[in-house]
């Protein structure tokens, strides 16, 4: 016997909380109906009775203390907040079982197991899921695994993360125990949260790593040898180690035993065609062996022998060649080779080639160009195929897409589309989407003016523009403006963003450079003698550059006010000092201004200076 020896421990593993698993070879689970079974409905209407701490409910949802054993949540007409999961297999018509926590601890699995071997080590596991959604921050399930009512193995709080985990312990049998009672109790209180679905549980033996190596396919010819399949096992804790060689008809679903096989190595000697899977049973001893509640299983080991004679019929389009070894036929015939597999198999190949004319296939298209420039919403559909004999692929650019025919989200740019027949007679053909036009909007050259100028916008555009956003919105006096004049207060980006019909999008702006120019002319001499030249001492500016004076005063030598306004306009005589209507006009002399004038910005400037009046 091949046997590498090392120590078998239990282990323990990180799967979202420690939990205690097997490390060797597992056997068959003891709970054959672990995984809750299948049937034709979604819920299974028969109370299981398999929660003797929880009540069974079918009419879905299971409130708090029910249970309900089901395929798919997201198929119930209501299921409260819950993950819309199914159970875990890749078996539609699985069953999973859905526990809504009862307000006080309680078993909701508990099982009676007889029939198990002494001093044998036995894992006992579940798959386990909070159904709440993530970031719910509900209560959280907390389950304990027990043997023979005694806690041996606790979850602690399992987690709101959407995802299957597995739990479980190992334990070994005591002398003389054959029956042990396994349960799961829910610990955390019942409320808002603390649900969770349950599938998998597993009961089963657990033994030394047990293998048939090498562990892949092996090929072996037809004509071959007899060869040697050895038991390797990994591990001391069988120190009388029994073994029963099996065979599988069906790939691996039922396994028969090899009569008399019960060594540690098993001699192929049947050379037919075909495959073959085998593993082998093993336990400490003979009578361990005949207990299916005490054995493990190896892994199992798929041989293939391969033919020597191979008769083939194919059909190929004219011009195409079958290829074979180092032969290639182009004409219809019988042709027989002799050839070396890639397994280094002598085999000889009977081949009956049938060449068929070109059919023509023809291919008819739907063809949408990209709506915009530079967009990738284009498409091509394949509406109609004729003359192509059975199954076909399609090719894109090279690319293979089986029998796809439509294509969407693609650029401008040429295609290139085959399709070929199951006989390799194909079509060909260059598809193109063009470019649109790109949308284009102009909204000139950048300027600059002075402050309080107007300047002229004029949007244009090569195609009608559907919808205008502007930015800043402010500046522009209506939404759907192409055509107007604005006066900013300061430097500024005009933007403008825009839609076509199609839905294509322009963007284009100017800079508006605002020069801060004040604009303002205070005289220095007045002459008030009448003759319409300089009667009026006032405040001149560029409109709209000064909005007004908000305040003028004039003082004499000495500091006396003799003139006050406010909230006057520039330029005009009536706003200003005229010393002829305050007997002051042939009082020479210098005089003294102050004066707060409001801009364009809304900036308030002081100007202050001194005059003269003369004669």
């Amino acid at each position: 016997m091949k046997q590498l020896v090392s120590v078998l421990s239990c282990c323990f593993i990180w799967i979202g909380v420690y939990s205690q698993n097997c490390t060797g070879s597992l056997g068959d689970n003891i709970f054959i109906n672990g995984d809750f079974g299948a049937g034709p409905t979604n819920v299974l209407m028969q109370d299981p009775g398999i929660a003797p701490g929880f009540v069974y409910n079918p009419q879905v949802p299971p409130f708090d203390g029910e249970y309900v054993i089901t395929q798919d949540i997201g198929d119930w007409d209501w299921y409260f907040d819950w993950l819309p999961i199914e159970e875990t297999s890749n078996n539609s018509a699985g069953y999973m079982m859905v526990v809504n926590a009862s307000f006080a601890p309680g078993l909701f699995y508990e099982q009676e197991v007889n029939g198990l071997c002494s001093n044998t080590l036995y894992e006992f596991s579940a798959d386990i899921i909070n159904v709440i959604p993530p970031g719910t921050n509900a209560l959280k399930p907390n389950v304990s695994f027990l043997l023979d009512g005694q806690v041996e193995f606790t979850t602690g709080e399992i987690q709101e993360d959407g995802q299957w985990h597995s739990y479980g312990f190992t334990f070994t049998t005591g002398p003389n125990q054959t029956s042990v009672t396994l349960s799961l109790r829910n610990n955390a209180p019942g409320g808002i949260g603390n649900d969770l679905a349950l599938d998998n549980i597993s009961f089963r033996p657990c033994g030394p790593e047990a293998f048939i190596l090498p562990e892949d396919v092996e090929f072996y010819c037809q004509d071959g040898a007899p060869f040697l399949l050895e038991a390797t096992i990994i591990g001391d804790q069988y120190s009388n180690p029994a073994f029963q060689w099996q065979i599988s008809t069906d790939q691996g679903v039922t396994w028969n035993d090899l009569p008399g096989e019960t060594n540690a190595t098993y001699l192929h000697t049947d050379f037919t065609s075909g495959f073959y899977y085998y593993r082998f049973l093993l336990a400490n001893d003979q009578g361990n062996l005949s207990n299916v509640n005490c054995r493990v299983n190896s892994n199992t080991k798929i041989i293939e022998v391969l033919p020597n004679e191979y008769f083939v019929e194919d059909t190929i389009c004219v011009g195409l060649s079958y290829d074979t070894g180092a032969n290639s036929y182009t004409e219809p015939g019988v042709y027989v080779d002799s050839l070396i597999s890639f397994y280094g198999c002598d085999s000889i190949q009977t081949l009956v080639l049938e060449v068929i004319p070109d059919p023509d296939i023809s291919a008819f298209f739907d063809i949408q160009d990209p709506n915009c420039s530079n967009e990738n919403d284009g498409s091509i559909e394949i509406v109609d195929i004729i003359n192509v004999t059975g199954t076909f692929n399609v090719s894109l650019n090279g690319e293979d897409y089986s029998d796809q025919l439509i294509w969407t989200d693609l650029a401008a740019g040429n295609y290139e589309i085959m399709i070929a027949d199951q006989y390799g007679c194909f079509y060909m053909d260059e598809v193109n989407l063009s470019e649109p036009e790109a949308l284009i909007i102009d909204l000139g050259p950048s300027l600059t003016i002075d402050l309080g100028d107007a300047v002229s916008i004029n949007v244009q555009s090569n195609d009608s523009l559907v919808t205008l956003n502007w930015s800043p919105l402010g500046l522009v006096p209506c939404a759907n403006c192409t055509d107007f004049e604005l006066s900013p207060q300061e430097s500024t980006w005009l933007i403008l963003e825009s839609l076509n019909e199609a839905g294509c999008l322009a963007i284009d702006s100017i800079n508006i450079q605002v020069e801060t120019s004040r604009k303002v002319f205070i005289p220095n001499v007045i002459s008030p003698n009448g003759d319409g030249i300089n009667d009026v001492f006032l405040i001149y500016g560029s409109i709209p550059n000064v909005l007004g004076i908000q305040s003028l005063q004039v003082f004499d030598r000495w500091g006396g006010l003799v003139y006050e306004q406010e909230n006057i306009l520039p330029n005009e005589e009536a706003s200003g000092w005229n010393p002829r209507n305050t007997n002051h006009q042939n009082l020479t002399g210098t005089y003294v201004y102050i004066a707060e004038i409001l801009f364009f910005d809304g900036i308030v400037k002081r100007y202050s200076g001194d005059f003269t009046l003369i004669p």
